[in-house]
């Protein structure tokens, strides 16, 4: 774990960006480094794999919360809401991770390929100690990245290995529920991808239904199993989740992020936000900004 972490650190502090996120040219793969702990991270996570190296973060879904630092990982298989923090990182010591988002269609060509016996496990999110396996293909990833030439040609088959060695692993029962392409879960996964695209635009739940091939009653049960959420709460989470983004990096106003996500009301729209961030957005993204500034 020691070169790993060597490795994902000097990657994330030549290549961080402003919110501590190191992108890599391998597609999924990316590096998180922050030297304070954070404020509260709301998001609709996508499935991935999260290697932390050092320090701690703790990750809420619905009434659950996982604890993980160093030489554990946080796997998210389902397109899920959740609420993050890291809680411990110093300039000294800062908190570092390296994340890989999950491929289903790889994972489904591997389960066929693997010793088809191990069942799916329904839990969208876990926490596990990582597999020496896992650590070491994540190594060769990392290495990777120190030969441009060879990234093009040998990517695939890394990340093919390291999702062979997920699913071979503890982990593996969970990454399962990604492989079935007829499963619940791609079938919710469909329904999800036309959400993330046209969240500004009103999507009526006939055609969420129509799109992941069910029934209303099926797609309501199935969907709230997956996500934690009703389809309509989980819009409407995409929608204030993309609209603080807009107001803290862009720089937008309240009422015209409120627009550009899709609401005609800007009092509901208020009122919604504070709901599920705690207060209303201007003093929200005030103190965000705050905290940002005091850190720098």
């Amino acid at each position: 774990m020691t070169s790993l972490l060597n490795a994902v650190s000097r990657h994330a502090a030549v290549h961080a960006d402003a919110a501590g996120i190191a992108t890599t040219p391998i597609p999924g793969l990316s590096a998180v480094r922050a030297t304070t702990p954070s404020e509260l991270v709301y998001a609709i996570s996508r499935p991935l794999v999260c290697l932390v190296v050092q320090g701690s973060k703790t990750v809420t879904m619905g009434a659950r919360s996982f604890a993980f630092s160093a030489r554990d990982s946080l796997i998210i298989t389902a397109d899920v809401p959740t609420v993050s923090q890291i809680t411990r990182a110093s300039r000294a010591a800062p908190y570092l991770s390296l994340v890989l988002e999950l491929d289903p269609a790889l994972i489904a060509e591997l389960i066929t390929q693997m010793d088809g016996t191990m069942a799916a496990d329904g839990f969208a999110v876990r926490v596990e100690p990582t597999d020496a396996e896992a650590t070491d293909a994540a190594l060769r990833l990392m290495h990777l990245l120190d030969r441009p030439a060879a990234v093009p040609v040998l990517q695939a088959q890394l990340v093919r290995e390291m999702h062979y060695w997920l699913l071979a692993g503890r982990h593996g029962a969970a990454i399962r529920r990604l492989g079935g392409p007829d499963s619940h879960a791609q079938r919710i996964a469909r329904a999800v991808a036309l959400l993330r695209a046209e969240f500004a635009q009103a999507l009526p739940v006939e055609r969420l239904a129509a799109v992941a091939g069910m029934s209303l009653s099926s797609f309501h049960q199935h969907f709230r199993r997956q996500t934690s959420l009703s389809p309509l709460q989980f819009h409407k989470q995409l929608r204030l989740i993309e609209a603080r983004r807009l107001m803290l990096a862009e720089g937008m106003t309240a009422s015209s992020a409120a627009f550009a996500v899709g609401y005609e009301s800007v009092p509901q729209f208020t009122r919604e936000y504070g709901r599920l961030f705690g207060r209303p957005p201007v003093r929200d993204i005030k103190a965000a900004r705050a905290k940002v500034e005091a850190v720098a």
